[in-house]
């Protein structure tokens, strides 16, 4: 069976879809499928056209302001012509437009759509041009033959917002390596460490902890691990309120850097405004990390209050620092986590079943 995986972004680009369509991708090209990717590069600095771990990775030409939409006339006109020539067209991603041009382009193929859906844009422009974005991404839902939620509540919002067919949606979680989890040990040290990981962007809600931080002891510090274009106000921040000596900023970490940091922590913390369903979140916990996360819908099914606690959103500073006093000395008890196997499993019985 010959699959077209269609994303924003593909490795080495670091982000949830991009985890996503890389863990399953690579899977299936164990499995036997025939794997192809195609995505945007708006840097233009990765090559056009490899095979990475067996799968084909083809790149085109796009726009992307902020990071976002990725309009790409290449790759449109591509899935035109080329579409036809795969069983199975997996489009990932509601708020980027390769996905609808998938839906544009289905002929013979079939459609799967993985919307990856978290509500809105992260900004108040983006969430205006949500309104007219939704009339046009109409035709993701109606073409596609099956569409694949990765929360039970994103479900629901579906069903409901987009009228989407109960027939139609699937629940597959998104998965962890459990392995490399597995051989990870905990690092002793003489200080506290709170870490986030996640695009830096105004609704993620790094901010709050970095004002926390001031009310914390000083033996408490914070990893920050990602990039974005909220990067820069985050380190004015910290300077302003005189914790930059205590905040440390990664981004573009190996593999391995990034489980050191989990190795590192004694809490993690996604105080976001909107999310789907964030691999961050399960790594964390899988690297028995207690983690505090916002109360919003798509997030509640974390929260247990032994190993994943909650905050009311919006964000009180207060309530933040007495959470994090209290969590940072919490061991957790461990929570059943997905492996990536298991979710490519599933999406290969999604896929049989189609046919």
């Amino acid at each position: 069976m010959k699959i077209l995986q269609v994303c924003p972004r593909y490795h080495p680009y670091i982000g949830g879809i991009e985890v996503h369509v890389k863990e399953i991708s690579e899977r299936l090209v164990e499995r036997g499928f025939e794997m192809e990717v195609l995505s945007c590069d708006p840097s233009g600095k990765l090559p056009r056209d490899e095979i990475v771990n067996g799968v084909r990775v083809r790149r085109f030409k796009s726009w992307a302001p902020n990071e976002a939409y990725y309009f790409s006339k290449e790759l449109k006109k591509h899935l035109m012509k080329n579409s036809d020539n795969f069983d199975i067209v997996h489009a990932h991603s509601y708020g980027a437009f390769p996905a609808l041009y998938a839906a544009q382009a289905k002929c013979k193929n079939k459609l799967v759509f993985t919307p990856h859906y978290v509500g809105g844009g992260g900004t108040f422009f983006r969430n205006l041009l949500h309104i007219p974005y939704r009339l046009i991404t109409s035709e993701l839902f109606t073409r596609a033959d099956k569409v694949i939620c990765v929360s039970k509540y994103e479900m629901e919002v579906l069903r409901s917002r987009f009228k989407v067919e109960y027939e139609k949606l699937e629940f597959i979680r998104n998965g962890v390596r459990l392995s490399e989890f597995s051989r990870l040990k905990k690092i002793r040290k003489n200080c506290k460490v709170i870490l986030c990981v996640s695009r830096l962007e105004k609704y993620k809600g790094v901010q709050h902890t970095v004002i926390a931080l001031q009310k914390l002891d000083h033996s408490i510090f914070l990893e920050i691990v990602g990039k974005g274009p909220y990067r820069n106000s985050l380190i004015k921040l910290a300077k302003k309120l005189n914790v930059y000596n205590r905040v440390r900023f990664y981004q573009d970490l190996q593999r391995e850097e990034l489980l050191q940091r989990y190795a590192m922590a004694d809490v993690f913390v996604l105080a976001s405004e909107r999310e789907a369903m964030p691999i961050t979140i399960a790594e964390a916990l899988a690297a028995k990390v207690p983690c505090i996360v916002s109360k919003i819908p798509f997030l509640l099914e974390w929260i247990d209050n032994e190993n994943c606690f909650g905050i009311e959103c919006p964000i009180n500073n207060d309530e933040l620092v007495n959470l994090l006093n209290k969590v940072i000395v919490t061991t957790i008890k461990g929570v059943e986590l997905p492996d990536w196997n298991d979710v490519t499993y599933d999406l290969e019985e999604v896929y049989n079943s189609l046919f």
